[in-house]
């Protein structure tokens, strides 16, 4: 949204002239109206009155960078690299490349106002339209082997789960392996890619995270989904607030599984499990029974009526048998 400096000073609610405008910005009052213009092909309210000026009719949540580097804790801020972009293909892969021009050491986290390339589990699309929703990665380092990655995908959940308890929402679930649910429906989902090669016992990831903030509409969808919007309309959300909270939770969870493994983690999530004792049927296999939680390193368990069988995230999608 190249208009995005203007709809800040817009976002008051107040009418501000063209001349005042154009002065806070440096720029000219045609390229006021231009932006103005652009602005309201792209869905935004504004209304313009002569002799008063612009006024902002759309209720609008920018990503403020400042803001969200504000709300992270002294520790997390020292450790990051933020991005904050208008428009990206995908925010894993802006991570991915970010890596490979950059030798800070420090933590890349790219967050983007929409996606064109979104993606989901399995390569599926993930709904990404501008000015709705959060969508955050982060690039992760751990020293090891891969085999110790198993249950971060859990770990992300408990620590995307406990932000938003933080910020008042409550009954916050998790569906195995990396789906966070409210009310029954969708909020949330997490996306780990690997990056590289192993080299020297170092693990490099992308970790990506989608959260419904303010969408209402959504086409193509094929499950129930919800936002905070929906879920909480009392509620004025800011992404740029929630971010900060990810991030801050996301950077504890990691630090803890990196030192401790996954053990510290199992009941947590254990706590918010959306398949708990419930008739459960594989996507392959055919492989079903009732879900019984999840093992010490993050594999789901399945009791068939004669053993408890384990499920990796890797080989089989879960779903509620209807």
């Amino acid at each position: 949204m190249k208009s995005k400096a203007l709809l800040g000073l817009l976002a008051d609610g107040q009418f501000h002239s063209g001349e005042s405008l154009a002065s806070s910005l440096g720029i000219s009052r045609t390229a006021i109206w231009k932006q103005i213009r652009r602005a309201s092909e792209e869905g935004v309210r504004i209304e313009t009155i002569r002799g008063k000026g612009y006024r902002l009719l759309s209720d609008m949540d920018l990503l403020e960078a400042e803001r969200i580097t504000q709300g992270l804790t002294p520790g997390c801020r020292s450790r990051v690299e933020l991005t904050v972009l208008d428009e990206v293909d995908s925010t894993n892969a802006e991570i991915v490349r970010r890596r490979t021009r950059s030798d800070s050491g420090r933590i890349p986290v790219c967050i983007a106002d929409c996606q064109t390339a979104g993606r989901g589990r399995r390569g599926r699309p993930w709904q990404s339209p501008q000015g709705q929703n959060l969508y955050l990665s982060l690039g992760l380092t751990f020293r090891g082997s891969f085999a110790m990655l198993d249950g971060l995908s859990l770990v992300l959940g408990v620590a995307v789960a406990e932000a938003l308890e933080q910020q008042g929402v409550a009954g916050v679930g998790l569906k195995w392996p990396n789906d966070i649910f409210l009310g029954g429906s969708k909020l949330a989902g997490i996306l780990v890619e690997l990056q590289g090669e192993l080299e020297e016992g170092v693990v490099q990831v992308v970790a990506g995270i989608g959260l419904n903030v303010h969408m209402k509409e959504a086409t193509g969808v094929d499950q129930s989904w919800s936002s905070l919007d929906i879920a909480m309309p009392e509620r004025r959300w800011s992404r740029s607030e929630l971010a900060a909270s990810l991030v801050n939770s996301v950077l504890d969870s990691v630090d803890e599984f990196a030192s401790q493994g996954f053990v510290g983690f199992r009941s947590r999530w254990q706590s918010r499990d959306i398949f708990s004792g419930k008739a459960l049927v594989a996507s392959q296999g055919g492989l079903a029974g009732n879900g019984y939680g999840i093992d010490d390193t993050g594999n789901y368990l399945i009791d068939d009526g004669k053993e408890l069988v384990r499920v990796r995230a890797g080989e089989i999608s879960l779903r509620v048998r209807p």
